[in-house]
């Protein structure tokens, strides 16, 4: 039963960000959630990930929405702890007409509190080109 609780919290929050829903969105975060997220700063910790107008703000720059779901992610649960790890898929046109068709790494932390899970983590990257450039490489398939 846990480990489908889990999976609902995770699919539950990518279902509000397919609907643009920023408040469904960090409803699925505890309070004090620490996310390490695909844009900077490297980290955003409690309301500043936690930021509605900020969600809404960046939902504004995409046409008809987008699209973020782990893809068969593994689920480790230990007690009122539990891990969710896999590939991360977005997709979406930006408003200047920009296809997004990404693949990430996706790590979610979750936390039983009185009967509830919360993230209370999330940690979301790209790999990195090893040729000295710097550059995060986003075309990469599973």
């Amino acid at each position: 039963m846990s480990e489908k609780e889990v999976l609902s919290v995770i699919r539950g929050q990518e279902d509000a960000t397919a609907t643009g829903d920023a408040r469904a969105n960090v409803d699925a975060m505890d309070p004090d959630v620490v996310v390490f997220d695909l844009p900077p700063p490297l980290a955003y910790r409690g309301e500043q990930a936690r930021d509605i107008e900020g969600i809404n703000a960046w939902f504004a720059t995409w046409r008809n929405g987008v699209t973020v779901h782990m893809a068969d992610p593994q689920v480790m649960i230990d007690g009122d702890l539990a891990v969710a790890f896999g590939l991360s898929r977005m997709t979406g046109i930006k408003t200047d007409g920009t296809k997004v068709d990404s693949w990430s790494r996706r790590t979610i932390v979750l936390r039983r509190i009185a009967g509830s899970w919360k993230i209370i983590h999330e940690h979301a990257s790209f790999p990195m080109a090893m040729d000295g450039s710097g550059r995060a490489v986003t075309d990469l398939l599973p």
